[in-house]
């Protein structure tokens, strides 16, 4: 195995980093349910209105993936890493000090959504890609899975959080372990792809679209399975645990 390159040992520990940072970027995601009913209670809001929290956070993430995709287009992968985990610690620093639902749904949507685990998923997996090239798809798959490995390990690190010391310690809490955790990776992630994208487009493994179609319209597909499938995934799990 080369030292590094292309399926290199430096692409498998950067993959290694990338399901670190995928992991704790991703808390953004999971831990908002799990604090839903005790930021319900002191509010005293209903149960549609708190979890406008959760729908801002997806809607965030979603924006904010396109957006931080644009930025590792231009700028490399840590400038979005390094923002996404600088916005997490004020997004969770500003719930921590929010005095009514609305501060804490907008610092939730904007920040810790849009600006925030945004970073840590979509941004990684195509960084991740020009990596590998006969290992593409499982290095790929093993990158996205650390979004799921937070659904594991976040939610009942939260909830006991929660039990000892309250929602607001908790999620102030988090914003110093993002910003103590991510900054570190993400400076490990510097160096860029051992070969532009555009040099090895028809290379080996390189992929791209599906035969007969055309990008955009390969993409569009993509896209709209994409959301089908997240939908199925992603609604259940803001009314599991208020329930």
């Amino acid at each position: 195995m080369p030292a590094d390159g292309l399926d290199s040992a430096a692409a498998w520990r950067r993959l290694v980093v990338s399901v670190l940072l995928t992991t704790i970027g991703g808390v953004g995601m999971w831990s908002v349910v799990v604090v839903l009913p005790a930021v319900q209670a002191e509010f005293g809001a209903a149960r549609g209105a708190a979890a406008l929290p959760y729908t801002l956070t997806m809607v965030g993430f979603a924006f904010g993936g396109v957006l931080m995709g644009r930025l590792a287009d231009r700028f490399g992968i840590l400038a979005p890493l390094a923002l996404g985990g600088i916005c997490l610690f004020l997004g969770y620093g500003a719930t921590a000090l929010s005095t009514n639902l609305w501060q804490f749904a907008l610092a939730h949507g904007l920040l810790i959504g849009l600006l925030g685990s945004s970073a840590a998923f979509g941004p990684l997996m195509a960084d991740i890609s020009l990596w590998f090239a006969r290992r593409r798809g499982i290095a790929v798959s093993i990158c996205a899975a650390g979004n799921y490995l937070a659904g594991t390990l976040w939610p009942p690190l939260v909830q006991h959080a929660v039990t000892t010391y309250g929602w607001r310690a908790t999620q102030g809490g988090i914003g110093l372990f993002c910003l103590a955790t991510m900054l570190p990776l993400a400076l490990l992630m510097r160096p860029r792809p051992p070969v532009a994208p555009v040099e090895r487009a028809g290379g080996a493994g390189a992929g791209g679209t599906t035969p007969g179609l055309p990008p955009h319209l390969d993409h569009g597909l993509l896209a709209v399975a994409g959301l089908a499938s997240f939908v199925a995934m992603a609604g259940p799990q803001g009314h599991c645990v208020p329930l």
